[in-house]
């Protein structure tokens, strides 16, 4: 079982399903798919092993979801094992009375299933969401931001026995973005390029990291700021070029202009350059760069960027127009 901890979190869940450690009932809502198929993962391991699946477990979808089906197949006894596993993936999708009628076995769980409901959004008014919460099985899952992001980094590294320096660390993140899959590939991959044990630096991220470079990235948003048209098209051709999909390259242009405004704003509250990077949400060495930044872009030229960047995320996600088009007039855009 979970230890009883107030403050648990995703990753709280993780470390302890690593160790073989579970609780009765889980109930992971949020967008966070990489995290929350960790988590299944995991959680499957530690109740019924890596053996064949079928035997102590069921899977059951949101969609045509019977509320009383899923509650006998928990209620079941495990068949030559300690422990059975039984996932509803997509509860998003489900009948609320269905949910409702999950409501009471949640509350007097089986002690020998580990009941684990996935959902992008559950409404928490729910006698389900009630029941979770009260019992201490509801767990938040969205994307990690800031902070969050380089705890993420910092353990898959520790994970696989290294220390990954500040630098490296910022320079990573600012690659990936918040990509936890991406993150999570990249560690890998350091981790085989420096050497067992070895500490990974800025230099081995960017030997190695192919997502969009840190400084090409900067050289965008800078260009932007400064009304070069050429120089930001070549940043961003030089990104498309290296195959970088359009909409991880807005993205992260986007990520920067964000740091960069809420930069402007706590210099603007008072706050010294050391502060107002961590109010940001990046790492400390960065201050300077994005005091020069928040100095370029003025407030009005931030918010229409911003609007710039939501309407081609837009573009990309639901036209039929060239993504490498949308990218390039987005960038038009932003320059004018």
């Amino acid at each position: 079982m979970f230890d009883d901890d107030n403050e648990r979190d995703i990753q709280t869940l993780l470390g302890d399903a690593r160790r073989g450690k579970w609780d009765p009932v889980v109930v992971l809502v949020g967008t966070e798919t990489f995290l929350i198929e960790r988590a299944v993962r995991l959680l499957r391991k530690a109740t019924v092993g890596d053996g064949p699946r079928g035997f102590n477990d069921d899977l059951f979808h949101g969609a045509g979801l019977v509320g009383a089906r899923v509650a006998a197949a928990a209620k079941t006894l495990p068949m030559m094992a300690q422990a059975r596993f039984v996932l509803v993936r997509g509860a998003h999708d489900a009948a609320p009375a269905e949910l409702d009628a999950l409501a009471s076995y949640v509350s007097d769980p089986s002690p020998s299933t580990c009941f684990v409901i996935t959902a992008e959004k559950l409404d928490g008014k729910t006698k389900l969401a009630k029941a979770a919460k009260a019992s201490k099985a509801w767990l938040s899952v969205e994307p990690l931001k800031g902070g969050l992001l380089e705890r993420f980094a910092t353990g898959e590294a520790k994970r696989r026995g290294h220390v990954i320096e500040a630098p490296a660390l910022a320079a990573l993140v600012d690659a990936t973005g918040n990509d936890l899959a991406a993150i999570d590939d990249g560690i890998e991959r350091l981790s085989l390029y420096v050497g067992e044990g070895r500490p990974i630096d800025r230099a081995s991220v960017e030997a190695v990291i192919v997502r969009v470079r840190v400084d090409t990235i900067w050289s965008l948003v800078d260009a932007i700021a400064l009304k070069r048209t050429k120089v930001a098209l070549e940043a961003a051709l030089s990104m498309l070029d290296d195959r970088e999909p359009p909409l991880r390259i807005l993205a992260m242009v986007a990520r920067q202009i964000r740091m960069v405004a809420k930069m402007k704003a706590a210099l603007e509250d008072g706050m010294t350059q050391g502060d107002a990077v961590k109010a940001a949400g990046a790492a400390p060495f960065k201050a300077r760069e994005l005091s020069d930044s928040a100095k370029r872009f003025s407030e009005p030229d931030l918010r229409r960027a911003l609007v710039i960047l939501r309407d081609a995320d837009v573009a990309l996600k639901g036209s039929k127009r060239e993504p490498e088009i949308v990218m390039e007039e987005a960038v038009l855009a932003l320059c004018r």
